[in-house]
């Protein structure tokens, strides 16, 4: 019997089911209220609102969309919580883009000499780019 794949074994967990709001003041971002629900719709009850927050950062290369948990009971609560929840994803980001520039940085290697065979087609061997 083959093993299954499971790229081809989709299949939504009817536990884990959210009815989804949206909210925005379409100047700094978006809450998501995330409403744990059951198969049937029906809330449940068992299980906590989630308050996601978004918002988006400029940068030279262009936007970067942040995705972040608020630590929530009302959605009145996520919006007074809104700031400070996307001040840390901005701080996480900033600490993940470093990260990336410094892997980014070290990963640049730079030959000392042209390999055996290459010719060197006057650069004078070294690698390196010589100015007269």
């Amino acid at each position: 019997m083959a093993t299954p794949n499971p790229a081809t074994d989709i299949k939504m967990d009817a536990a884990a089911l959210y009815r989804e709001e949206l909210y925005t003041d379409r100047k700094m971002g978006t809450i998501r209220v995330l409403q744990p629900v059951g198969a049937d719709g029906a809330t449940d009850a068992s299980r906590a609102v989630l308050y996601v927050g978004e918002a988006q950062i400029l940068t030279p290369m262009g936007a970067i969309p942040l995705s972040f948990q608020i630590d929530a009971t009302s959605l009145a609560d996520a919006i007074d919580k809104f700031g400070d929840a996307a001040k840390v994803a901005v701080e996480r980001t900033a600490r993940e883009l470093q990260e990336l520039r410094r892997e980014a940085a070290s990963s640049i290697v730079i030959p000392d000499r042209v390999p055996p065979g290459m010719g060197g087609g006057g650069l004078g061997g070294g690698g390196k780019i010589q100015l007269p």
